[in-house]
């Protein structure tokens, strides 16, 4: 598949089967997310792979909580890889979500599901979120930018929506 194809063919997936991804995937998929630009190569980010249940749904338990449900916000993926940002690096913003769109394409391209998740800024901003760091041996002033969800559909992906008209403009 090349690049381009695999950008046009990749569809969030919001309902996930329990078969956990093979860690080497896993961590080919990280990976390429370290490879997305950064603000003159400075790498702001981090990612956070977690394959731990425990974790994944006191993570889930937190992002729900947040958003105001009792049902889990990652759909029972079993993967959850968290994207943070150094806030000291002005540009850690654009720096995570290119790595947010790497993680995504990569896992695509891997024939893994995924998708974003936000309220990882939330999360990460109360107690139970920076001892989760801390426990982790995670240092630093770092903002929590999404959550890259990680498996196998239920079923398959809806085809892709119309792209709205005037999305590009040319000015020749």
């Amino acid at each position: 598949m090349t690049a381009i194809e695999n950008m046009l063919t990749r569809r969030s997936v919001r309902a996930y089967k329990s078969d956990m991804v093979p860690k080497e995937i896993i961590e080919k998929i990280a990976e390429a997310g370290t490879y997305a630009a950064t603000g003159m190569n400075r790498q702001s980010p981090i990612i956070i792979a977690v394959t731990n249940k425990e974790l994944r749904d006191r993570l889930s338990a937190m992002n729900a909580k947040i958003m105001g449900t009792d049902t889990d916000p990652f759909y029972g993926a079993p993967v959850v890889l968290i994207v943070l940002a150094d806030k000291s690096m002005p540009t850690y913003l654009y720096d995570s979500s290119l790595v947010m769109g790497n993680l995504m394409l990569a896992a695509h391209a891997y024939g893994v599901d995924s998708c974003w998740i936000h309220r990882a800024k939330e999360e990460f901003e109360i107690a139970e979120g920076k001892e989760i760091l801390a426990s982790l041996g995670i240092t630093g002033d770092y903002e929590g930018i999404g959550h890259c969800i990680l498996g196998y559909a239920q079923t398959e992906p809806a085809p892709a929506s119309p792209r709205k008209e005037n999305y590009v403009y040319f000015v020749e």
